[in-house]
């Protein structure tokens, strides 16, 4: 065992604590590739509380970098934490397929980004019909650890 490696054992969350923690925090990163390309996007988010985060991709680039990966993308994952301090801290990892949302998810994308995503006034800018810009992470799998204080 390397030095210092024990810190992370029997420190995992359980799937109640990764909900909970997802639905108290608005904020990580989104990590898609193109090919083997990796692109890394600091992003505001909505937890629907069960299976779903929601993404706006506002401020586009005259590039369309967060399109573009989101498009080609077969997968992405999503890094939220939490540093209180060196003794308390959370982070979970969510991975799972990416794709732009329909209108008939609006509904449920506009209430989750109103319950937790930073900047949830974004929204009421974004005409659904025109173009959403709102993206969906479907979770297919999750981790989540914590320091022993939380």
């Amino acid at each position: 065992m390397t030095p210092g490696s024990d810190l992370l054992e029997d420190h995992e969350m359980s799937d109640e604590e990764i909900a909970t923690f997802l639905t108290e925090q608005g904020t990580g990163v989104l990590s898609m590739a193109d090919d083997d390309a990796p692109y890394g996007v600091p992003l505001s988010f909505g937890f629907d509380g069960e299976d779903r985060l929601y993404f706006l991709f506002a401020g586009h680039s005259a590039a369309g970098k967060k399109v573009t990966y989101a498009e080609r993308s077969e997968t992405a994952t999503f890094t939220v934490y939490d540093v209180a301090d060196d003794d308390s801290w959370r982070s979970v990892i969510v991975e799972g397929g990416l794709d732009r949302i329909v209108i008939d998810d609006w509904k449920a994308a506009r209430r989750a980004m109103a319950d937790n995503a930073y900047r949830p006034d974004l929204l009421a800018d974004v005409d659904e019909h025109e173009d959403p810009r709102v993206w969906a992470l479907d979770v297919e799998e999750w981790s989540g650890r914590r320091s022993d204080a939380d």
